[in-house]
C-alpha cells in the first residue's frame, strides 16, 4: 500500500510538472497573439484558435490552482499601449465579457441557467430579463466626458491602462463633442469605433488606386486609423462609433442619474446624442435569447457593419451588481458567436514561415476567394501533423474558413463524392523542408515537439526581425519607436545583425532610412539609451529565450541575484527555481551553452545595458511577506499598478488578480471596483499606499 501512494504521488506530481510546461507555453503564446491583434492590428490566428488555447489554460489552472499567477491570461484583459500614444488609466478597469464558442441554442440556455443559479430563482419564479445587442466587430473605446464636454478618449489596451486617441476620435462625426446641459458633470460612454462595409470597399478601392496599401477587414481599418498620430489621416477614413455602456459617472447622490435598468441606461445615451444601435432588444428568458441570436444570424449578411456574434446583458443593475465579476468577466454579461463563415477553394501550393523563435509553419497557397467580403490568397495549416490529419495536398479542393472574421485557416479536403471503396488512399505531396526557407539553416524537430524549427537562430534574417520586435517591446527593453516597418529596413538592408547592433545606430544612418528624418531618428537614439538602465527580469525576458516569459524572468533573478549565476547554472540548479522544471531548465541552459547568444550578451554590456545585482535572494521564509497573498485594486498616489507589484513580490508576497478566502491582504487606491467589496464582505484586511509601505517596511522574521 505504501508502495502505491508513493507511486500515485510520483505520477500527480509529474502530471503537474507536465501542466507547468503547458500552462507557461499557452500563456506566452496567448500573450503573443493577442499583443499582434490589440497593439499592431495583425492578427497571427483565428479567434477560434485563440479560444481553444484560452480555454485549455483555463481547464489547466482549474485542475491545478496553485499554478495560476497574477499575470495569466485569464486573470486580466490581454493588449498593451501601442508606441507612439500616451498612456491613460482608466478610472474604471475596461473588462472583458465571457465568450460562448458553442454557436448553437445551448450557449444561451447556459447563460441564462447560470445566471438564475447565481440569482437563486427557482421554477416558480419569472425569466430574467436582459438587453440582447448585436457584438460590432470594430475597437473598444472609452469617452470621458467632464461638465459635457469631451475631454479624453481612450482605448481599451489592457483594461487597465489605454491608449489615448483623442485627437483622432474628434474627427468622427457621430462622436458629440459637447452634451446637453442635463448630462452629469462626470460622464464616461463606452463604445465601439467601426467601419461600415461600403465605407470600407470604397476605401480599398482608393488604396488601389493610388497603389497603396489595402486593409485587410473594416476593424483592422478602424483600428489603423483610430491610432494614427496625425488626425488628418483618420479625417479622411469614415470611422463611425455605436454606444453600449458607461464607465465612470457621477454617482446619484451627488446628482447623477440613478439608472434602474441597463435598457434605461443606452435609451437616454441615445437620448444625449450617442448613436445606439436599433436591433438592441429586450428579451425575457432563454427561449427570447436563443430567438435573438437566430434573428441576428439570419440579419448578419444584410447589415452595414461587420458583427461577429451577439451580447447578452442582466438588464437589472441592482442584479448586475449583485452577479459581480469572475476575474476578468462579468458574471451578466455574455457574447455569443455565430460560426465563422466558409467557402470552398483550390491549394495552388503550400508554403513555409518562419517565425520569432523559429517555428516553421505551412501556409496554403490558395485560389484567390471572397470570404466574408475579404478576399483571401493564404490561410495557414498549423503544423505538419495537422495538415496531414485534415490529409491536405497541393491540388486538393478545400474549405477555407476566417475564423472570428480575422485569420483564415483551412478547415479540411471537401469530401469526395465517391464510396470508401473507391476513395483513394492519402498520399501527402508535402513535405517539411529539411533547410531553412529563409536562411538555409538545418530543421530540427525536438522529441515530444510537433514543430518542425530552423536552428539558425539570430543568423535567421526571419528570426532576427522577430527577436528585435520582442527585445523592444514595451515589457521587454521598452524601445519606444522600433516597429515592424523600421526592423524590416534594418535588417534587410544588413544594418542590424544582432540585437547589440541596435545600440550602435548613429543618427546619419537612421536619418537615411524611410519615413524616417533626422527627429525621428533623434527620438529611436535617446529611447535606445534610455533603455540601458533596464532590470535583470527584463533583459532576461528581452533575450526571447525559449519557455522563459516576464514570470519565469522574475522567479530567476530572485533566485540567482545576477545573470552570471543564471548564465553559468546547471539544470539541476535551474530546476531549484520556483516553478521551473526540467524542460525549461534545459532550454534555458542550452541558450546560454551556445557562444554566439553569450557573443551577444557581452556585447550589449559592453555596449552600457546595465541592471541592478546582487546576491541571490534571501530564503523564502526569511522574507517580510513570504507566503502571503496580496490583492491589487485601484489607483495608488503614487505607485503605479506594475511597481507596486514588483515591491510586493520583491518582498515575497504572491500577487493575485482576484479576492479570496485565501487572500492575506488587499491594498485599495481611488476607484478601487468590486475587489474591495468582496474583501469587506470576506472580512479580508484592506489596507492604503501608506499601509502597503508599512508592511513592506516589516522586520524580517
Amino acid at each position: 500500500m505504501p508502495e502505491n501512494k508513493a507511486s500515485f504521488s510520483a505520477s500527480a506530481q509529474d502530471r503537474k510538472a507536465q501542466a507547468a510546461i503547458k500552462i507557461k507555453e499557452l500563456r506566452e503564446r496567448l500573450e503573443r497573439w493577442a499583443r499582434l491583434y490589440y497593439v499592431h492590428d495583425a492578427p497571427e490566428v483565428p479567434d477560434a484558435e485563440y479560444d481553444r488555447a484560452f480555454q485549455q489554460l483555463q481547464a489547466l489552472e482549474a485542475e491545478f490552482p496553485d499554478l495560476v499567477t497574477p499575470d495569466s491570461p485569464t486573470q486580466r484583459v490581454l493588449g498593451e499601449v501601442k508606441q507612439g500614444l500616451e498612456p491613460v488609466r482608466h478610472s474604471v478597469p475596461m473588462l472583458s465579457i465571457r465568450t460562448e464558442t458553442d454557436t448553437g441554442p445551448g450557449a444561451a440556455l447556459a447563460f441564462d441557467a447560470r445566471v438564475r443559479r447565481e440569482l437563486g430563482l427557482g421554477d416558480a419564479d419569472p425569466p430574467v430579463e436582459y438587453v440582447a445587442e448585436p457584438k460590432f466587430d470594430g475597437l473598444a473605446m472609452n469617452l470621458r466626458y467632464e461638465q459635457g464636454r469631451l475631454v479624453l478618449a481612450a482605448t481599451r489596451g489592457d483594461g487597465e491602462v489605454g491608449e489615448n486617441v483623442t485627437h483622432t476620435i474628434r474627427t468622427i462625426r457621430q462622436i458629440p463633442l459637447l452634451l446637453p446641459a442635463d448630462v452629469p458633470p462626470l460622464l464616461e460612454v463606452r463604445g465601439e469605433v467601426y467601419m461600415a462595409r461600403a465605407d470600407f470597399e470604397a476605401l480599398n478601392e482608393r488604396q488601389r488606386a493610388r497603389g497603396g496599401k489595402t486593409f485587410m477587414n473594416p476593424r483592422n481599418a478602424a483600428a489603423g486609423a483610430v491610432r494614427q498620430l496625425d488626425a488628418r489621416i483618420a479625417a479622411q477614413r469614415p470611422l463611425r462609433f455605436f454606444a453600449y455602456g458607461t464607465g465612470a459617472l457621477t454617482p446619484p447622490e451627488e446628482g447623477g442619474p440613478d439608472f434602474g435598468t441597463h435598457y434605461a441606461l443606452l435609451q437616454t445615451l441615445k437620448k444625449w446624442g450617442f448613436p445606439v444601435s436599433e436591433h438592441v432588444k429586450l428579451a425575457h428568458g432563454a427561449s427570447e435569447l436563443v430567438a435573438y441570436h437566430a434573428a441576428m444570424g439570419a440579419l448578419r449578411d444584410q447589415l452595414p457593419y461587420d458583427i461577429d456574434g451577439v451580447v447578452y446583458k442582466v438588464n437589472r443593475l441592482d442584479w448586475q451588481r449583485r452577479l459581480g465579476f469572475v476575474t476578468r468577466e462579468p458574471r451578466w454579461a455574455v457574447a455569443h458567436k455565430y460560426p465563422p463563415q466558409e467557402v470552398v477553394t483550390r491549394v495552388e501550393g503550400i508554403d513555409v514561415q518562419v517565425g520569432r523563435t523559429g517555428k516553421l509553419t505551412p501556409v496554403a497557397r490558395l485560389t484567390p476567394v471572397l470570404v466574408g467580403g475579404v478576399m483571401v490568397t493564404n490561410a495557414t495549416l498549423h503544423n505538419l501533423f495537422e495538415l496531414r490529419r485534415k490529409k491536405v495536398r497541393v491540388g486538393d479542393q478545400v474549405i477555407v474558413r476566417r475564423a472570428g472574421d480575422v485569420i483564415p485557416e483551412v478547415v479540411g479536403v471537401v469530401p469526395q463524392q465517391v464510396s470508401a471503396q473507391a476513395r483513394p488512399r492519402y498520399v501527402p505531396n508535402f513535405r517539411m523542408p529539411r533547410q531553412c526557407p529563409v536562411c538555409g539553416s538545418a530543421v530540427v524537430r525536438e522529441k515530444g515537439e510537433v514543430d518542425y524549427r530552423c536552428t539558425g537562430g539570430l543568423f535567421c534574417p526571419a528570426q532576427r526581425k522577430q527577436a528585435l520586435l520582442h527585445f523592444a517591446q514595451r515589457r521587454a527593453m521598452d524601445i519606444e519607436g522600433l516597429g515592424e516597418k523600421l526592423v524590416d529596413q534594418l535588417v534587410d538592408g544588413g544594418i542590424v545583425q544582432t540585437v547589440a547592433d541596435l545600440y550602435r545606430l548613429d543618427l546619419a544612418t537612421l536619418a537615411s532610412l524611410d519615413r524616417m528624418g533626422e527627429k525621428s531618428a533623434q527620438n529611436l537614439l535617446n529611447a535606445l539609451e534610455k533603455s540601458k538602465h533596464t532590470s535583470l527580469p527584463r533583459f532576461l525576458f528581452a533575450l526571447g529565450i525559449r519557455h522563459v516569459g516576464e514570470a519565469t524572468a522574475k522567479d530567476l533573478a530572485r533566485h540567482f541575484g545576477s545573470l552570471d549565476a543564471i548564465m553559468n547554472a546547471s539544470v539541476e540548479q535551474l530546476c531549484a527555481v520556483p516553478d521551473v522544471g526540467p524542460v525549461v531548465a534545459q532550454s534555458i541552459h542550452t541558450f546560454f551553452a551556445q557562444p554566439h547568444n553569450r557573443e551577444v550578451i557581452a556585447q550589449l554590456r559592453a555596449c552600457g545595458i546595465t541592471w541592478p545585482e546582487g546576491p541571490p535572494a534571501s530564503a523564502p521564509a526569511a522574507l517580510p511577506l513570504a507566503g502571503k497573498t496580496v490583492v491589487l485594486t485601484g489607483t495608488l498616489p503614487t505607485l503605479s499598478r506594475e511597481a507596486a507589484k514588483d515591491l510586493l513580490e520583491a518582498a515575497g508576497a504572491k500577487v493575485s488578480g482576484s479576492v479570496s478566502k485565501k487572500t492575506d491582504y488587499v491594498i485599495a487606491g481611488a476607484d478601487p471596483g468590486s475587489k474591495l467589496t468582496k474583501a469587506q464582505e470576506l472580512g479580508v484586511p484592506v489596507l492604503d499606499e501608506a499601509g502597503l509601505r508599512a508592511l513592506l517596511a516589516a522586520p524580517e522574521t
